[in-house]
């Protein structure tokens, strides 16, 4: 809406600065919350949908768009492939965590929006090189990728592992914080600057960061850098929408030897074909191996359609398809015409698929599988049952305090005693550190302690150091307490 403001002044965009500044922080976080043990796991549903079905939608676009846009090379359509290809899984986890889906579900979804992402930068890359030079050589352009993507991985996993080195011995949350935000720009630049792939390169810097900053980091540094990171990624994420707003007047302006039903088709058809061509894809990859691969489907028996049919209908683009085509270069043929067209295959593929997903995950049934749940209390369980035994030895070998002894075995137990007693029927499971009953009375008291100090500031007696001082107490008590329910 703010690009048909008028007498705006025209943006213009540096298409390196385009990728140097939004993709690596926006990938890095991604992969920095990636569990490495189920993307291991599902590897290879994840690549064939990073990969396979990436590969797939742009070439299918691209004969699309040239077959039936008129005045489209066949350059330019492989090109709007590439960079509408990759679908944005922030939507849909954000319904995920609210409606609740299998764990493996969910798996695959962030695997594949973290991979495809790659998968379709590097082909971007040889797309437009070729649109460019009028020229290509699929045996040159299989070397190349090779090429790329490897040396992207592997460059990425040795700035991950330098910067981690740098990082262990430094114990100040600022000063960490600030080297987290730099270390995707890092590995982005010392990618580029050896030819290989930067996409690649932040995302194993991210992996290998998210399994190793929980050895290494500070409980203050982890409660002030994952509030940094979600603003980053906030602030990111709205600021590339409303670039490509500020830019919508010009781009119609240029196409407008195109009737607006012209466009209005093309837009249909694009969007169409993207939804059909992952649901064409995801059946046939989910169940032709199970077919050809008997053992295949004795270590992994064919899925619920259900659950395949929420993987193919979950596939809306974002904000790195808006960033990919605002990179293209000034010049380059059609560049209006696909910029017009990522930005309606965004809006439909979130309207379509994005305000359906929920209604269709009620209409199939498809519930949370509580693994996640199931796994977060038996480690709770242990952890507290290690710290019982911790107490036993410190009784039994030093003069600590006997009152400070049994007040924290007694809170141990308590929270042992919980977790022993919670199940499923009592929707316990796994939820917290306390139980439903305790988690109300707890935000009821933590309520009157808030609305206390208040008054006490309200009355001068304390002054607003003091209250803040309490406040944050009080705020990380609440934080510890996790809701049962939306």
């Amino acid at each position: 809406m703010l690009g048909l403001i008028p007498g705006l002044p025209r943006v213009v965009l540096d298409p390196e600065l385009v990728f140097l500044f939004f993709l690596p922080p926006l990938l890095y976080p991604a992969a920095l919350f990636t569990s490495w043990r189920d993307f291991r796991a599902n590897l290879r549903p994840i690549f064939l949908l990073a990969v396979g079905l990436v590969l797939f939608t742009i070439v299918s676009v691209g004969f699309l768009a040239h077959y039936f846009v008129e005045d489209f090379p066949l350059a330019a359509g492989f090109v709007l492939g590439a960079i509408i290809s990759p679908p944005d899984a922030i939507a849909a986890m954000a319904i995920a965590s609210r409606l609740g889906l299998p764990r493996r579900i969910i798996t695959i979804l962030e695997g594949e929006s973290l991979v495809n992402d790659a998968t379709a930068l590097v082909a971007l890359r040889f797309a437009v090189a070729s649109a460019a030079t009028g020229t290509f050589s699929l045996s040159h352009a299989s070397g190349q990728f090779l090429y790329v993507s490897l040396g992207g991985v592997l460059l990425g996993l040795a700035v991950g592992y330098i910067t981690f080195r740098i990082q262990k011995p430094i114990d100040d949350p600022p000063i960490e914080i600030t080297l987290s935000l730099l270390t995707p720009f890092v590995s982005y630049l010392s990618a580029e600057q050896f030819g290989v792939s930067g996409v690649l390169a932040v995302v194993s810097t991210g992996l290998y960061h998210g399994w190793r900053i929980p050895e290494f980091t500070t409980s203050r540094t982890r409660l002030q850098a994952a509030p940094v990171w979600e603003m980053v990624e906030f602030l990111l994420n709205g600021f590339i929408f409303l670039l490509i707003g500020l830019q919508v007047p010009e781009i119609l302006r240029h196409l407008a030897h195109r009737s607006l039903p012209q466009l209005f088709w093309y837009a249909f058809l694009i969007s169409v074909a993207v939804i059909v061509l992952r649901i064409i894809w995801v059946f046939p990859a989910t169940y032709l191996p199970r077919l050809i691969f008997r053992k295949m489907c004795a270590r992994d028996p064919y899925p619920n359609w259900r659950h395949v049919t929420i993987v193919a209908w979950t596939g809306m683009r974002g904000v790195v398809s808006l960033a990919a085509a605002l990179a293209l270069p000034e010049k380059f043929p059609g560049r209006d015409l696909i910029l017009f067209l990522t930005f309606t295959v965004i809006l439909a593929t979130l309207v379509i698929q994005g305000l359906s997903l929920p209604s269709i995950i009620r209409a199939l049934g498809i519930k949370d599988d509580r693994a996640t749940a199931r796994e977060e209390r038996e480690a709770r369980l242990r952890a507290n049952q290690a710290a019982v035994a911790r107490l036993e030895e410190i009784a039994r070998s030093t003069q600590n305090s006997p009152e400070a002894l049994l007040h924290m075995r007694a809170e141990y137990e308590d929270r042992i005693k919980q977790l022993q007693n919670s199940d499923e029927e009592t929707d316990d499971l796994g939820h917290g550190l306390y139980s439903a009953s305790y988690e109300a009375l707890a935000r009821d008291t933590l309520k009157v302690e808030r609305s206390t100090i208040l008054q006490l500031r309200n009355e001068e007696i304390i002054n607003d150091e003091v209250l803040r001082r309490i406040q944050k107490d009080i705020d990380l008590a609440e934080a510890r307490l996790r809701r049962h329910r939306d």
